[in-house]
């Protein structure tokens, strides 16, 4: 099992990379191989599948991406060649974010996936993907978000956003805010 390589980009394709290290040339597959440049020295995370026909190296940019990846390919009919372009489609906390509000249409943005294999991703990994700080800030953003449009200042903002119930919906913590903002 690796856990990460370090080595120089030689080559990219548009669903792999080439990192040299030590004169071996390892064939990574990554979500967006053309962000990576000939030449430089990279980090990358990784993670090796095998099976009796076939033995792969999926790479990742970070930790978190590759434990998003893994969580991904243990939801049951979602494999490596499913999970790899969600992450080079989509951003993390996006994917995250879909999951925990069950947002279908969100994950059937991605190639195939359809309407039975998203509900089974927000099935299997609704809970699972975020701490309870990491959801109270996805709520605080999209309420921050939200109340920034309105036109309110970020100053007032930031005053009422701890009295705000993180337990609600968006729509009823957008209430809330408006209520504390006009008294």
């Amino acid at each position: 099992m690796y856990a990460y390589l370090i080595g120089i980009v030689m080559d990219i394709d548009s669903s792999f990379i080439v990192i040299e290290n030590n004169g071996i040339g390892y064939l990574v597959y990554t979500a967006n191989p053309y962000s990576f440049e000939i030449g430089k020295e990279v980090k990358i995370y990784l993670y090796q599948y095998i099976r009796e026909d076939e033995e792969t190296l999926y790479g990742f940019v970070t930790k978190e991406e590759k434990e998003l990846f893994l969580k991904l390919i243990n939801v049951k009919g979602l494999g490596c060649k499913m999970a790899l372009p969600m992450l080079a489609t989509g951003s993390i906390n996006g994917i995250v974010d879909a999951i925990e509000r069950e947002n279908i249409l969100y994950l059937k943005k991605f190639p195939k996936i359809g309407d039975k294999v998203a509900r089974q991703i927000i099935l299997d990994l609704k809970g699972k993907l975020v701490s309870n700080n990491n959801i109270e800030e996805i709520a605080n953003d999209e309420l921050v978000e939200a109340l920034k449009a309105l036109g309110y200042k970020p100053a007032d903002i930031k005053k009422i956003i701890p009295k705000v119930s993180k337990n609600n919906s968006i729509e009823e913590q957008i209430k809330e805010a408006l209520r504390l903002l006009l008294k």
